[in-house]
């Protein structure tokens, strides 16, 4: 069992910056493949950020490409979301969510998830 709690988010200005955390307990991260992704009402779930088990392959969507940034310490057991120059559609619940038996992940099913941390952007 793995245990994910997200924080860092908040309110912050269109431009502006935010850095999310997830923290894991239960379980090594090291076997997981783990994603940022994030819901909003209306939207369909987005996967915003890949990151492979070893962290040395990521992936991101182009609604965020150049400004997201997601990296991982599996002796912290950490994944990390840097997200600048953050727009208004970035406003939605951001998620980690871990996934086994596989070096990277790219659908929108985990095995772990955690409860989201709300990111607003205001214009």
């Amino acid at each position: 069992q793995v245990q994910l709690v997200e924080s860092g988010g908040g309110l912050v200005q269109a431009g502006g910056s935010l850095r999310l955390s997830c923290a894991a307990s239960g379980r090594s991260l090291s076997t997981y493949a783990m994603n940022w992704f994030r819901h909003s009402p209306g939207k369909e779930r987005e996967v915003v950020a890949a990151i492979s088990r070893s962290g040395t392959n990521t992936y991101y969507p182009d609604s965020v490409k150049g400004r997201f940034t997601i990296s991982r310490d599996n002796v912290k057991n950490m994944v990390y979301l840097e997200m600048n120059n953050l727009k208004p559609e970035d406003t939605a619940v951001y998620y980690c969510g871990a996934k086994s038996g596989f070096i990277i992940w790219l659908g929108n099913e985990y095995d772990y998830w955690g409860q989201g941390t709300q990111v607003t952007v205001s214009s």
